[in-house]
């Protein structure tokens, strides 16, 4: 039993419903590898309350299970970082991307954002065909500059398992990443069968900027059904902690792999996409506060809260979630609302959600 209580923390996420911020949130919690909380409130849709077990949209708070998958097969030596992806992916290498890397794709560096978005209609191989016939971006020398990819580079990441491993990328994360830490409720690309016999068990995405309402594109069946590992992972938000939890312990990665993963891969360059300085390991952000000028109580608008340590990986989701690591505090969090309203508010909410949560366990 856990001596620490979340109170501040549960509270903001109780305000955000009561403003209308969200229906409903998950959060997971652990500290020096104990659950402090894993619980849920509000509801997931129309007269459905949200639990530990709802199965919530993590939105880009998901990409890093990919990135572990990627690591999963250097692990095995079935390539290496700075294996070209035309050396697995022939039909990538068309306009200009033939030296792309998977450390490039990795650390955002690629240069092939493109006009694609992780929720675009067509079948996997369909959407594969658009990734390749992206161009290279003018004047970008991959490794050179920076600039988050929202969608493209993931579908290409999905496809790397896909050939070298020979499982769908979708079969292959519930099997090697989510089965290990016992949570076979846990996907990316959620099955059709499952998703037409549970309907009513998956959290729908309110879009809640003006009158909230749940008709947006990535509450559809396909959004759901295909798998769109820059997005559309889904399931507790607790088996998102677990796997950050199982990194910081060498379980899901060799000691090696785990640490390059949380490793400065590229520092000080300005993403293109975000329009701010970030640092970024492979497939996830690392603390970027000291950036952003200040004294203690500075933070990074894309960033972890004041209180991270500078060693502190992961990722967000867009208006709704956050996952990450911090290893100097041993600390895990993951927490996830189903209400996006807009940037600014999401913003706020997020900082006083980290913000807390460290005051909480008093290691602010």
């Amino acid at each position: 039993m856990s001596i620490h209580s979340l109170s501040r923390t549960l509270s903001i996420l109780q305000t955000g419903i009561d403003s209308g911020l969200h229906p409903g949130a998950q959060i997971y919690v652990a500290l020096d590898g104990h659950i402090v909380v894993d619980d849920a409130i509000g509801i997931a849709r129309p007269n459905v309350a949200m639990n530990r077990d709802t199965l919530t949209l993590w939105m880009s708070a998901g990409k890093p299970v990919a990135a572990v998958a990627i690591m999963q097969l250097v692990d095995r030596g079935l390539f290496t970082l700075d294996t070209k992806v035309v050396d697995i992916i022939p039909e990538f290498g068309q306009n200009g991307k033939e030296a792309i890397t998977l450390r490039h794709i990795l650390t955002h560096t690629a240069g092939f954002r493109g006009p694609l978005n992780n929720f675009t209609p067509g079948s996997w191989e369909e959407i594969l065909q658009r990734v390749y016939a992206l161009k290279q971006e003018p004047g970008w020398v991959p490794g050179e500059k920076a600039g988050y990819h929202i969608g493209s580079s993931w579908f290409v990441l999905g496809e790397i398992v896909r050939r070298a491993d020979g499982r769908p990328i979708d079969r292959y994360v519930r099997e090697a990443v989510f089965a290990p830490l016992d949570e076979p409720d846990a996907y990316v690309g959620i099955p059709e069968q499952i998703f037409d016999s549970r309907e009513q068990e998956l959290a729908l995405m309110y879009v809640t900027e003006k009158e909230p309402t749940t008709d947006w594109p990535g509450n559809s069946r396909d959004a759901n059904t295909l798998a769109r590992p820059g997005a559309n992972a889904r399931g507790p938000i607790r088996a998102l902690g677990k796997m950050y939890g199982s990194l910081a312990n060498e379980g899901l990665l060799s000691r090696v792999s785990g640490a390059m993963l949380a490793s400065r891969e590229r520092t000080g360059m300005l993403d293109l996409t975000f329009k701010q300085i970030l640092d970024w390991g492979l497939g996830v952000m690392i603390d970027s506060k000291q950036y952003s000028g200040g004294g203690s109580s500075r933070e990074h608008v894309y960033g972890f809260g004041p209180y991270a340590s500078p060693d502190t990986y992961g990722h967000s989701g867009n208006q709704s979630s956050c996952a990450y690591c911090d290893p100097r505090h041993k600390l895990v969090v993951a927490w996830t609302c189903n209400g996006m309203p807009g940037e600014a508010k999401h913003q706020a909410r997020a900082s006083a959600i980290n913000r807390a949560i460290y005051e909480d366990l008093g290691l602010a």
